[in-house]
């Protein structure tokens, strides 16, 4: 399977991208969107796997993450939504599968809503749908204590074009979004008819009972909860992950079970 990498000019801002080539070309698009303070590289090896079979498959460094540059307005939901917005137009040029990981599942949901044209299906795995939802450091009172360490700092002058002193800037500012968006809600989320599958560990840092209820609130929704495992799970059990996301992929008709509770056709108005 090869590849092709480099900066495309994405309305105005160079934005890494990278696409991977199966043998065949007329499979549909998948687009990976990576977590926050995060890059494509961080979690392509371990994710490929379950969509590359059966997709052509895309990502980009958002703004102010992994190759790419920070501008102004980063790391607002609203921005970084309508950045992969203009990715899925200019460079994948379709509706597209999304498959993203914690900040990267929350656009993916929030692109679902403002351009469900562009959506064929979603994966958000460890995501929240709204700030408060139980995040440990959500408390505006008392800042988080950045550490950056040696390791850390070497790697983002080895890979970001910003200067040094952005990535203190980038981190808090990651911090002061997480503390007042997404700011989705249930009725915002039955809004979402595209097929979704909502993956997370049993240890994630906001709470199980907000990923029940972002599952609950999709019409067309399947949820998986992979026991032993943390905000990492991806990395934890790359296995299970991608047998799951497989499957879903398998058939994306709403599924058909033999005591169906939320998935009766007849409430959902045959979306």
């Amino acid at each position: 399977m090869g590849s092709q990498s480099g900066y495309v000019d994405l309305r105005g801002h160079k934005v890494w991208s990278k696409s991977w080539r199966a043998k065949k070309s007329k499979l549909e698009p998948v687009l990976l969107l990576h977590g926050g303070l995060s890059s494509t590289a961080s979690w392509s090896k371990q994710i490929l796997p379950a969509v590359s079979k059966n997709h052509r498959v895309f990502a980009f460094d958002r703004s102010a993450h992994g190759k790419t540059g920070s501008r102004e307005g980063f790391y607002h939901f609203e921005f970084q939504t309508k950045e992969t917005i203009a990715y899925i137009e200019d460079v994948i040029k379709g509706p597209t599968h999304l498959v993203g990981h914690s900040d990267g599942g929350i656009i993916a949901l929030m692109v679902a809503l403002e351009r469900p044209d562009l959506v064929t299906s979603l994966v958000a795995i460890g995501a929240n749908y709204h700030y408060d939802c139980g995040l440990p450091f959500n408390d505006p009172s008392t800042p988080p204590e950045i550490v950056i360490s040696e390791e850390d700092a070497a790697r983002f002058a080895a890979t970001s074009p910003d200067p040094a002193y952005m990535q203190e800037v980038i981190i808090r500012k990651a911090f002061e979004v997480w503390a007042s968006e997404p700011t989705m809600t249930v009725e915002d989320l039955a809004e979402i008819f595209a097929p979704a599958l909502i993956l997370a560990g049993d240890d994630e840092p906001f709470t199980l009972a907000h990923t029940a209820s972002l599952y609950e609130a999709l019409p067309d929704g399947r949820l998986g909860i992979v026991p032993g495992t943390s905000h990492g799970v991806i990395k934890e059990r790359p296995k299970l992950i991608k047998a799951l996301i497989q499957d879903f992929y398998k058939n994306l008709d709403l599924p058909e079970t033999k005591q169906p509770n939320r998935r009766k056709v007849e409430d959902l108005g045959e979306q």
